[in-house]
């Protein structure tokens, strides 16, 4: 009983830490992005391109995230 408590604590704080860093740069990209938008509206092409690259990027960090507290939670 108290094992599998301790399984679902541990995968709540694996996805809870894992998706805080990914959430927060993915923020501060966006807000740069925006910025550098303000700044050149001409390159708003390849900024965006590469602002949605490296979101995916970021994104892939808090699925890894979510994989691990899934199989702590499973396994």
């Amino acid at each position: 009983m108290i094992e599998g408590e301790l399984k679902d604590i541990g995968a709540g704080i694996a996805i809870g830490l894992g998706a805080i860093g990914p959430g927060i740069g993915i923020g501060i990209l966006a807000a740069k992005a925006m910025e550098s938008l303000g700044r050149n509206p001409e390159a708003a092409g390849p900024i965006q391109t590469n602002m949605i690259l490296a979101i995916a990027f970021a994104e892939a960090i808090a699925i890894y995230a979510l994989v691990v507290a899934v199989i702590i939670k499973f396994v």
